[in-house]
């Protein structure tokens, strides 16, 4: 009983320092309890389409983490490069790879949604993952690559939201202040 009453103490005392700081979670809602700014403007957010299977993947996650398929017109259009590539990390004698580092690699664009397509800011992100090949069947090795990509596309598109979220706050501050 005591440890949960320290521990609520130390949770609170965190909050309170970090709220000294001026530290605000990214996605605070408003006073009346509506989405915040970094919210309703990854909603207008228009993600474009991306190239070859783990592209339409880290697609569908970030219009997923947008909550872009509201209806809301589009006031900006994203528009990522992505790719994955793997290499052989554990190599056996006969020159057999018995472990794949997949590295997951992004960068992104922001347009405005206007006739000049304006840049309004880029980013990148990376995440590295990886796989073990041993004996096993073709089938059982393609599943495991299909889901270290879905990983890697989660991640990505994670990074990528946190990095616009941050932009579409500071900006919103900065119009403000």
């Amino acid at each position: 009983m005591t440890t949960l009453l320290g521990r609520r103490w130390l949770c609170l005392g965190t909050v309170a320092a970090l709220a000294g700081c001026g530290f605000q979670p990214v996605y605070m809602p408003t006073a009346s309890r509506k989405p915040g700014v970094a919210q309703r403007d990854l909603q207008t957010v228009f993600v474009a389409v991306i190239g070859e299977r783990p592209g339409q993947v880290l697609r569908q996650d970030l219009q997923a983490r947008f909550g872009s398929d509201n209806g809301t017109p589009p006031e900006y259009v994203l528009q990522v490069a992505f790719g994955i590539a793997g290499e052989g990390i554990a190599i056996e004698q006969n020159d057999l790879a018995t472990r794949i580092r997949m590295i997951g690699n992004a960068t992104w664009t922001l347009l405005a949604h206007d006739a000049r397509r304006t840049v309004l800011t880029s980013g990148s992100a990376r995440y590295i993952d990886g796989l073990n090949l041993f004996d096993a069947e073709y089938f059982a090795a393609d599943l495991e690559t299909e889901a270290v990509q879905q990983r890697i596309a989660g991640q990505i598109a994670d990074q990528i939201t946190i990095q616009l979220a941050t932009w579409f706050r500071r900006r919103a501050a900065q119009q403000t202040g």
